[in-house]
């Protein structure tokens, strides 16, 4: 475990506690977080110096939970040392380095993951059955909300921070990736550091995302919603008991109409509570990983998906620079 700093504290508790995992190092450069964490964690070692886990023969598997820009390098030095790698979000900083990477663990059959968490949240896979199954009907749109007041970051802007958990499921949910990206923000904190971004997404059947993220904002919220032709879906992470509430509502096209009321009908029916038994998402994905090592399995969010995510963050830049000016990925049908 390299990087016990907030969100590296709860993945190093979690293999910790996972049955079958053996938590060998618990690796940083800060010795009072190390020191801290032993007590809770009990690894084997702990080490301010990254070569003793690349040197480690018999070390399977390195979790990579650092500041962004650290992370390729430790990627590229984990794969090249022979180790399985899960990095946390953002994967890389440049979609240059997400293909470097996937070559190389492709090359020596190294098993890469990227910590794209809602993509294992039991939410977000019972939302994925549903668009699947046409439950929801076409999906129009896609909108995520992802706020608080702090904690306000120097080394990434609120787009790199946040927006990588919804774009990612965004991606996840519609099976395709984006035609074009347009973004617009604003740095009142820092400059050159943007604490509120918009960003947009268009989809080659008509769908789109957006994404609001923000660490300047008086509400703390975690939302996912879905319209889609038939009904709508509301996906509340902060909600404790009733996260996910499906809404029977819509608009109806009618064929037979003397007027335009009659053309357009609204329709309001009930609203619905699906039982999901949710657990601790951030368990659910590192027993995936874990999985992956032993059985030698594609991680559902692998280096491509790292990839895809990447491209649509360094498009949202370029869109930034623009003034919001769309960024054209691929061509639209």
């Amino acid at each position: 475990m390299v990087g016990v700093g907030g969100w590296g504290n709860n993945l190093a508790r979690n293999y910790s506690e996972i049955p079958g995992a053996h938590l060998k190092y618990l690796c940083d450069l800060d010795e009072g977080k190390l020191e801290q964490l032993k007590v809770r964690c009990k690894p084997e070692h702990i080490t301010t110096d990254f070569n003793d886990l690349l040197n480690d023969e018999d070390l399977q598997a390195i979790v990579i939970a650092t500041t962004g820009p650290a992370h390729y390098e430790l990627c590229k030095l984990s794969l090249l040392a022979g180790k399985d790698v899960y990095v946390e979000k953002p994967f890389v900083l440049a979609s240059q380095e997400a293909r470097e990477l996937i070559a190389i663990a492709e090359e020596h059959s190294r098993v890469l993951m990227v910590g794209h968490l809602l993509e294992y949240h039991p939410v977000v896979e019972k939302l994925k059955e549903m668009i699947d199954s046409d439950e929801l009907g076409e999906i129009r749109y896609i909108y995520s909300q992802r706020l608080n007041l702090g904690t306000v970051r120097q080394d990434e802007n609120a787009l790199w921070n946040f927006a990588p958990h919804d774009i990612s499921v965004i991606l996840y949910l519609l099976g395709e990736e984006p035609t074009d990206i347009s973004a617009r923000g604003q740095a009142y904190l820092q400059q050159g550091v943007e604490d509120v971004m918009f960003l947009t997404m268009n989809f080659n059947d008509k769908a789109m995302g957006h994404v609001h993220v923000s660490w300047l904002d008086p509400h703390k919220t975690r939302k996912i919603t879905i319209v889609g032709s038939k009904r709508m879906a509301v996906f509340d992470d902060l909600e404790p008991t009733e996260k996910l509430k499906i809404y029977d509502k819509g608009v109806e096209i009618s064929t037979d109409y003397d007027s335009y009321a009659e053309y357009v009908g609204l329709r309001f029916g009930d609203i619905t509570v699906p039982y999901i038994r949710t657990g601790e998402p951030l368990k659910v994905e590192c027993e995936h990983f874990l999985s992956c090592i032993r059985n030698r399995d594609t991680p559902r969010s692998d280096g491509y998906d790292g990839l895809r995510v990447v491209e649509v963050l360094e498009a949202a830049d370029r869109s930034l620079e623009k003034n919001g000016v769309p960024i054209i990925l691929k061509d639209g049908e």
